[in-house]
């Protein structure tokens, strides 16, 4: 095989693998209609901690749960006993009832503090039952709780790694009471998609016509893609799983820019261009301080009294501001590579990428969140 037959078959492969790698599954950009968790939530105690619990007297309602609790095991306290417990603490247990969830089958459950506990390591959750929306108990919940973080005091100083006060139960709830679900006895099934897209929803309908014996599928609208269970079809768990292997072109997506405004994070995805622009990025530094100013009466007899007074200083400087020149860019290494030629942090970029879309030179959509 000569030089030239080796480069024509490294192409076909290049442009293979170029052709599988724009290709998703249905399974990755769809799911069935009603095939979905559903939540639960419950209330209970937590036993065993090392003097890390409530200070009952500050959340009467952990006393008031453990009276109640003891008089269900057939213990009586007397009235009026002041019970200063600090080995329990109210908690909130939630998990997630799975679709097709069967009874005995386990879930895992997280245990977050209610009160003023200062930990939950080392404690025990007592048995809770675990709520859904219509008031039903489908689930129970007990164990040990497993707490993710650390911490330690000594002397008045303190050190605490993540977070205390919550924790997670892995497989501490069984579940007890089934949903009912109609999966199977309709002719048609909804595949509802992750993302509203129309391209996507006629494509995904299209691939599925394509091949023979799947039924038909009709695009409802931007989410919704309706397949008919072709006649003769006794299994639609065989139908569902062909057709969430079947592969489909990812059409282009949106130029879309994110913005969190709280943590400071800019993320684009790669449509995002830029036309021809000039943008003035200056250093801008303020600072505020404060102090605190005591002022006393000028004589000591005059019956006046001494006050604290805030006193505020606001200083703003602006330094730089030289004007630098963004050439048009056909891809997003070209964009980042020239906003990093800016010096601009991520706080800075939210200014110059709401600057930009306003002067029409960006080329996306700008999403704050």
């Amino acid at each position: 095989m000569n030089k030239l037959a080796l480069l024509r078959l490294g192409c076909l492969l290049l442009l293979g693998i170029s052709t599988l790698a724009s290709a998703d599954r249905i399974r990755d950009l769809a799911t069935v209609q009603g095939v979905r968790d559903n939540q639960l939530i419950g209330y209970g105690l937590v036993v065993g901690l090392d003097g890390t619990g409530d200070q009952t007297t500050q959340t009467p309602f952990t006393t008031q749960s453990l009276n109640n609790m003891l008089s269900q095991l057939g213990i009586t306290v007397p009235t009026g006993t002041n019970m200063q417990l600090k080995n329990v603490a109210a908690v909130m247990v939630t998990g997630s009832l799975p679709a097709f969830g069967r009874q005995g089958q386990q879930i895992d459950v997280v245990v977050s503090s209610l009160g003023n506990a200062k930990s939950l390591r080392g404690g025990t959750l007592l048995m809770t039952p675990l709520k859904g929306v219509d008031n039903q108990v489908y689930a129970l919940a007990q164990g040990n709780i497993l707490v993710g973080g650390a911490g330690a005091a000594a002397g008045g100083s303190s050190v605490q790694v993540n977070q205390l006060n919550g924790g997670r139960i892995t497989g501490g709830a069984t579940i007890e009471r089934e949903l009912q679900s109609n999966f199977g006895s309709q002719n048609t099934i909804n595949l509802q998609l992750n993302e509203e897209d129309f391209s996507m929803a006629q494509r995904i309908s299209d691939a599925i016509n394509s091949r023979s014996g799947y039924g038909s599928a009709t695009p409802l609208d931007a989410r919704t893609v309706q397949v008919r269970v072709p006649p003769g079809n006794s299994s639609q768990v065989r139908l569902l799983a062909d057709i969430q292997n079947i592969d489909v072109s990812v059409p282009i997506q949106d130029a879309k820019v994110i913005i969190n405004s709280r943590t400071g994070s800019v993320v684009m995805n790669r449509e995002v261009t830029l036309s021809s622009c000039a943008v003035a990025q200056g250093n801008l530094s303020v600072t505020v301080n404060q102090q605190q100013v005591v002022n006393q009466p000028d004589t000591p007899f005059a019956g006046g009294q001494t006050v604290v007074t805030p006193q505020t200083q606001i200083d703003l400087r602006q330094s730089g501001g030289a004007l630098q020149r963004v050439n048009a860019s056909a891809n997003l290494n070209n964009v980042v590579r020239a906003l990093n030629a800016l010096g601009a942090t991520p706080l800075d970029l939210m200014s110059i990428l709401q600057s930009m879309q306003s002067a029409g030179c960006l080329r996306a959509k700008l999403e704050i969140i």
